[in-house]
């Protein structure tokens, strides 16, 4: 087929394969490389993209395809800033802490971001490919898996829990898979999931320490003023404080006399816990005890937001500020109807302004993300209150963008 229309050079011809009768049919063709070719290059050992440049330097294929042997099995997961349960809504904002997989001869990670870097509105928001192989497929799964929960970010939403979650479930080991997949494990891929209580009590304490330790660093030893986290004699100090985790809100209480520790979630019952934490780069390995059960979580702690790693992947949660001391507090009480940014972009058009009433589904604004256009409508009838942010601004999520008058 390349013959007789004279193409040279790489290209990626697409097929879709009907798992019924296991027939292909042609889809189109791509004059170049596409994301997915580290898959090829696992499974026969050769590097396309040698050979792209090759060829076109003139010279001939390295191998025939009678030549190509093919070995073992191979998954290839795109790593994004997105919002897998909103839609896979893009997302954008700072890498405040990356670690990756140790690439090896069966993982490759294909990226082009660094810790700190910004992923950005204005592009794709892939961070990267993580590539994995496997003598067969369940052995490939299981290392896709394994090394998915090792790869870590903070800073930003990404996809990597659906993607630990997608890659565990039981169809997709059994290789049922089909275009519907998702559609049709809606309920499963994405169920309601509940934070255990210890599991909210080891987030406070990743916190707690966390302040501890950077108390220490301030206090000036030579000051006999200066007291060590909160100690009095012949009291225990209590701190009280509330985690957002997912969309509700827990009242946390702590207790804590050296590495014991009481806490208690929502007026529950108190849960005795050693903590400790020991301090590596711009994060910080967190150790449990509750009841003789031992967990260890690799811990970021940024600007008030929580995220914990095990073998479950990342469990987040951000420590709710009092309302006087929030940016937003201003506009508290005009939320209600308020069109809200469902993701990080810039402000193109804005159609109306304070004081015009507007029916439900009108137009209010334009907002543009990964290169598309999204036109925001009023939920509901209402008034506009005020339009915070000028067009051509750059607005994160859940940034307010028309505010309408309370009813």
């Amino acid at each position: 087929a390349a013959k007789a229309v004279n193409y040279v050079g790489a290209g990626t011809v697409e097929f879709i394969l009907d798992k019924e009768d296991l027939s292909f049919h042609f889809m189109e063709m791509n004059t170049r490389l596409q994301v997915e070719h580290p898959i090829t290059e696992m499974i026969t050992g050769t590097d396309l993209v040698e050979w792209q440049i090759k060829v076109a330097s003139g010279e001939p294929l390295p191998m025939t395809q009678e030549q190509i042997r093919k070995t073992g099995h191979a998954f290839e997961a795109r790593i994004y800033a997105e919002d897998p349960a909103g839609g896979f809504l893009p997302g954008a904002g700072p890498l405040n802490y990356l670690s990756t997989p140790e690439p090896s001869s069966t993982t490759r990670v294909e990226t082009g971001v660094r810790q700190g870097d910004e992923v950005s509105i204005h592009y794709d928001p892939m961070i990267a490919k993580l590539v994995v192989w496997g003598e067969n497929r369940p052995s490939a799964l299981q290392l896709l898996i394994e090394q998915l929960r090792n790869y870590q970010i903070a800073g930003l939403q990404t996809n990597i829990n659906f993607l630990i979650d997608l890659a565990s479930h039981g169809h997709f080991q059994a290789a049922d898979v089909h275009t519907g997949f998702i559609d049709q494990h809606m309920a499963t891929l994405f169920p309601v999931k509940t934070v255990s209580n210890e599991k909210i009590a080891q987030m406070a304490l990743a916190y707690v320490l966390n302040e501890n330790a950077s108390t220490r660093k301030s206090l000036n030893r030579l000051n006999p003023f200066d007291l060590e986290l909160n100690f009095r004699p012949n009291y225990t100090p209590t701190r009280k404080f509330q985690l957002k985790v997912g969309e509700k809100e827990h009242q946390v209480e702590v207790k804590s006399k050296g590495v014991d520790f009481e806490v208690r979630v929502d007026g529950g019952a108190w849960l005795n816990v050693k903590a400790t934490r020991k301090p590596h780069e711009n994060r910080f390995l967190l150790q449990t005890n509750i009841n003789g059960h031992v967990s260890c979580f690799n811990t970021v702690i940024e600007s008030g937001s929580i995220a914990l790693y095990d073998d479950s992947g990342l469990t987040s949660a951000e420590v709710v500020q009092p309302k006087f001391v929030t940016a937003d507090s201003a506009m508290e009480g005009a939320n209600a109807g308020s069109v809200i940014a469902p993701m990080p972009g810039v402000l193109d058009k804005v159609f109306v302004k304070p004081g015009d009433s507007v029916k439900a589904g009108t137009p209010l604004a334009v907002l543009i993300a990964m290169k598309m256009e999204h036109v925001l409508k009023a939920a509901m009838d209402g008034v506009v209150k005020a339009v915070p942010n000028a067009e051509g601004s750059n607005v994160q999520k859940g940034a307010v963008l028309i505010a309408f008058e309370s009813n």
